[in-house]
């Protein structure tokens, strides 16, 4: 337990000493899991699964359906939302420099 609880990700572990299985509740990739695990003992992915969700009450509003226009307004205003993005970009200019070379410049002192 003390090897997978240093994950991120985890909500609660919990040990069944019978049947020798570990329960692991959480956000946590069990590929990470099973490798810490596998580090010291043999390890096997018994079930992966989505978290149980309560069953919601049927009666509750369903939301009204948006008309095409909406729904083509919406697209442009995220469209307009990326381009304004890019245009807000401005990267790094490159610098200029000259490089003064000991031939051209007879002052230059070169020690070799």
């Amino acid at each position: 337990m003390k090897a997978v609880s240093t994950l991120l990700g985890i909500d609660s572990i919990a040990m069944d000493m019978k049947d020798m299985k570990m329960t692991v509740i959480g956000a946590a990739d069990p590929i990470d899991v099973v490798g810490k695990l596998r580090k010291c003992w043999p390890t096997d992915i018994v079930s992966i699964g989505p978290k149980e969700e309560p069953k919601k009450e049927d009666g509750k509003k369903e939301e009204p359906k948006k008309d095409d226009a909406e729904k083509k307004k919406e697209a442009e205003k995220m469209i307009k939302e990326l381009v304004d993005a890019y245009k807000a970009y401005n990267p790094c200019m490159t610098t200029h420099y000259y490089v003064h070379s000991a031939e051209e410049n007879p002052n230059a002192c070169v020690i070799l």
